[in-house]
């Protein structure tokens, strides 16, 4: 069985119908049309040594003849190149409506790298839903389009600093104080000087319960205290740090929480584990709570950042961002969200004003 590979070409609109193009089809095409390879290269604009070799090469990749005659002689197809023909013919045939729209959504999702007022910016990002709300309130108020991927903080700050990304979203306490699992996990990743942090929001982390919740659950001690039934987020989550954080302020053992490994990639998917009874409480924001119909226990306020190199902050995609996030009809959005608020929202700021991790020694003066 031999393998399908597609592909594609960016060219200036032609009329005509808008068939996958295959250059083996078109010459064994051309071949029986014109009924020598001569003939086949002139159509094609192309060497008849050029169509010779490609023959040959192609004979010997698919393991049987294409054409019958001798070289500079009347050529055929043979059967077999018969065959090749008459299945891309069905298959084409078959396939035309979904042809058809596969190339229009291409070439609609071209037309935006040739549209000069339309911006994108790649994001790698903590799952947070008031980025996925402004997702849709940039690409309509701002023609700002927004490529974000949902990863964890850790891995986001890393895309960014690699260079796989121009923003990244991570999220801590306010103020995180020095010497806590924050500052061990995100301060070896950002550079004062380097980086820049560019106001978000602030949100309210907590447990995530059933309605009402039933067990009576009020901090992270309840949870290992009545042995509830836990579900975490993933590894290098920048809920997951939290989580670490509040164990430790509360001097328990992660062991302690009964299914500490069980983890999701969301606070959508941590939501749903417990709409759906497999766990009994997760830490989460509000937002997802309430759009799933459960209980929150609020346990903590934070700000959701967004960080750039301070290199891109002229970039056109930047701007155009932090100028939407200034606006009057961005904060009356985040306002619908629950747990959300906006906290200096678009603002450039200083990694050691939000993260007062690093000291600078203030140089001595000449005497």
């Amino acid at each position: 069985m031999q393998q399908i590979e597609l592909s594609y070409a960016i060219a200036p609109r032609r009329s005509g119908r808008r068939l996958i193009r295959n250059p083996l089809m078109e010459l064994l095409h051309a071949v029986r049309e014109h009924g020598s390879i001569s003939a086949a290269a002139r159509t094609l604009g192309l060497s008849y040594r050029h169509v010779w070799g490609e023959l040959k090469r192609w004979e010997e990749a698919l393991g049987h003849p294409l054409v019958t005659g001798e070289q500079g002689r009347r050529a055929q197809l043979s059967e077999f190149g018969d065959k090749l023909l008459w299945a891309e013919r069905q298959a084409q045939a078959r396939l035309a409506p979904q042809i058809e729209a596969l190339h229009a959504d291409l070439e609609r999702a071209f037309a935006l790298a040739f549209d000069d007022g339309l911006h994108v910016l790649s994001l790698h990002a903590s799952h947070d839903e008031a980025l996925v709300l402004l997702r849709a309130h940039a690409a309509e108020r701002a023609r700002l389009q927004l490529d974000i991927r949902f990863t964890g903080s850790v891995d986001a700050i890393t895309a960014l600093n690699q260079g796989r990304c121009v923003m990244a979203g991570f999220h801590t306490l306010e103020r995180p104080p020095a010497g806590s699992l924050a500052q061990r996990t995100y301060k070896p990743l950002l550079k004062p000087g380097l980086h820049k942090i560019i106001g978000f929001a602030r949100r309210t982390q907590g447990l995530i319960v059933a309605p009402g919740n039933p067990l009576g659950l009020r901090s992270i001690v309840d949870v290992a205290r009545l042995r509830a039934r836990y579900v975490n987020r993933s590894i290098g989550t920048g809920t997951r740090v939290l989580l670490d954080e509040l164990l430790a302020q509360a001097d328990v053992q992660a062991r302690a929480l009964e299914g500490y490994g069980d983890d999701e990639p969301s606070h959508t998917a941590l939501a749903h584990a417990i709409a759906s009874g497999r766990a009994d409480a997760g830490l989460g924001i509000e937002s997802a709570a309430r759009s799933a119909g459960l209980g929150f226990v609020p346990l903590v306020r934070e700000r959701y950042h967004l960080v750039c190199l301070k290199s891109a902050l002229e970039q056109p995609a930047v701007q155009a961002l932090r100028m939407l996030l200034r606006g009057a009809a961005w904060q009356h959005q985040l306002g619908t969200l629950a747990g959300y608020e906006s906290a200096d929202s678009g603002e450039v700021q200083s990694l050691n004003a939000l993260l007062p991790w690093w000291s600078f020694k203030s140089p001595k003066p000449r005497v």
